[in-house]
């Protein structure tokens, strides 16, 4: 079939993504000189804040052939995990006692599951074609995986940095397999996002200072995941009550009226993450986070930052009995970090005072 029937395999492989379980599947080259360059610029400027993986790999992640010698196209697949809860995550944010994650890390986390879905579809092609040189991605190390999701006519990346199907939003995840088969590839998508500024207006920290270009250092992702350090005081008030991550550009996204639904049920939502209150989840122990957080992408954050995005959350919440109960709980918190946050966090509420 390579050989006779090029874009015949190509469609198959198609189709077997979709038996894999993916929504999208498209293919592209390992063609991506303007992407580095735009990846280049924003390394330089430092706008990547404490992730200095970023910058160890940059160039590694925009030419695919040198991450894997031999590569000459890139299978790029969607799987969906939207909700369709959308006017559910807006009450969620405009109750400052409930707790705010992002939709995606509501359940299980997806890497372990795409990444068994790809190596299935990697077998099966290799029933196909014969053994085949080939990786599979799925965060696992330094890709561009928009652009190359874009390439393969997944959707554009909006102005929001986050990719944009036309027809099904931007609620889904990435995964790519890296192979030596030469494909015949797909149209790149194209752009969509006009003149609309939604998602640039939405943010609550300002993180997308430029259409395209995102600030990770403001970014309420970046702070309440990724960043180890005091969250700066600043950024701490527009920050509500989202303890871990952020959807806001997303929510605004008049694309998102097109998203798919996904009943995958390892993406439901788990421990009640998705209505539980800020002094439920702040009173969890380390055992308890971690074995409540076990098979979840909310372990990456681990139990001191998980407590100190709470204590952010509860300075931000009304001044309440719980509310009070909650920090005054963990005023002599041992962590020097989580203690600061906590103090910050009473401060915002007037009129309190130690429980004797």
């Amino acid at each position: 079939m390579p050989a006779a029937d090029p874009a015949g395999l190509a469609a198959r492989i198609r189709g077997l993504a979709r038996e894999a379980g993916f929504q999208r599947c498209g293919i592209t080259g390992v063609e991506l000189g303007e992407d580095e360059a735009h990846l280049a610029d924003w390394l330089g400027r430092g706008l990547y804040g404490t992730m200095e993986w970023m910058a160890r790999h940059g160039s590694l992640r925009a030419r695919p052939a040198e991450l894997l010698p031999g590569t000459v196209r890139v299978i790029s697949v969607g799987l969906d995990y939207g909700r369709r809860d959308d006017v559910k995550a807006w009450e969620t944010l405009a109750d400052g006692e409930r707790a705010y994650v992002a939709r995606y890390a509501l359940g299980r986390d997806y890497h372990k599951m795409m990444r068994q879905r790809l190596q299935r579809l990697a077998g099966r092609i290799a029933e196909l074609v014969g053994p085949f040189g080939h990786r599979v991605f799925v965060d696992s190390a330094p890709v561009l995986e928009r652009a190359l999701a874009r390439n393969a006519g997944l959707g554009w990346i909006g102005k929001h940095t986050c990719l944009i199907d036309k027809d099904g939003g931007s609620w889904f995840f990435l995964g790519e397999i890296y192979v030596d088969v030469p494909l015949p590839v797909d149209l790149p998508a194209t752009h969509h996002c006009g003149t609309c500024t939604r998602c640039i207006d939405v943010c609550p920290t300002q993180a997308i200072i430029a259409p395209y270009r995102l600030d990770a250092r403001r970014c309420i992702s970046y702070l309440t995941i990724e960043h180890d350090g005091p969250i700066p005081e600043e950024l701490r008030e527009p920050i509500g009550n989202r303890i871990f991550g952020c959807d806001d550009c997303q929510l605004a996204c008049p694309w998102n009226k097109f998203a798919r639904r996904s009943d995958e049920p390892d993406f439901r939502a788990r421990n009640r993450l998705d209505e539980a209150s800020l002094a439920e989840l702040f009173a969890w122990t380390e055992e308890e986070f971690l074995a409540r957080t076990e098979g979840s992408a909310i372990r990456r954050s681990g139990h001191r930052r998980w407590l100190r995005n709470i204590a952010v959350a509860l300075g931000n919440a009304p001044t309440t009995p719980g509310v009070l109960a909650a920090l005054e709980s963990r005023r002599d918190d041992p962590d020097p970090l989580v203690r600061e946050h906590v103090q910050w966090a009473l401060s915002r509420h007037p009129n309190t005072r130690r429980a004797q």
